[in-house]
């Protein structure tokens, strides 16, 4: 009887104070089901790999999403394009593009990323500028 009522008083309590989201999470983390509506959407990239993600690599995505959340409109968007942009290059270039930046030791790796955060606003707008040439890309490398 005394363990019936304690049971009853842990389900009202959880369900007046609500139930801990990292309980309802699955054993790897949380899960996509308990993922919002809007962090699907944004996620769809990653859900068909979801379930084979280790927990801290869930937690990094969804931190980057909490980030890219806070981000103003005007950078939100420079990010979207630049990804879209990156999407619609040839499949080659792209291997190209992460096998050079893979190939660089960690250490240089976290360099490039410093260096890149410590420039202002404009620097890091002129550098994307001057190195984001598709158009260029796509005339010199036709078949």
């Amino acid at each position: 009887m005394k363990t019936a009522i304690l049971s009853i008083s842990l389900v009202l309590f959880l369900s007046i104070v609500g139930f801990p989201q990292h309980i309802l999470a699955d054993e790897n983390g949380v899960s996509w089901e308990s993922l919002s509506p809007e962090a699907k959407k944004v996620l769809k990239s990653a859900e068909t790999r979801w379930d084979s993600l280790s927990p801290e690599q869930r937690d990094r995505i969804r931190e980057r999403y909490r980030r890219f959340r806070e981000l103003p409109a005007e950078e939100q968007k420079r990010i979207r394009n630049t990804r879209r942009w990156y999407r619609e290059l040839p499949r080659e270039r792209r291997d190209e593009i992460r096998r050079r930046w893979q190939s660089l030791p960690p250490e240089k790796r976290r360099e490039i990323k410093e260096r890149y955060r410590n420039l202002t606003p404009e620097q890091r707008k002129q550098l994307r500028d001057s190195r984001r040439q598709p158009d260029r890309y796509r005339r010199n490398h036709r078949k």
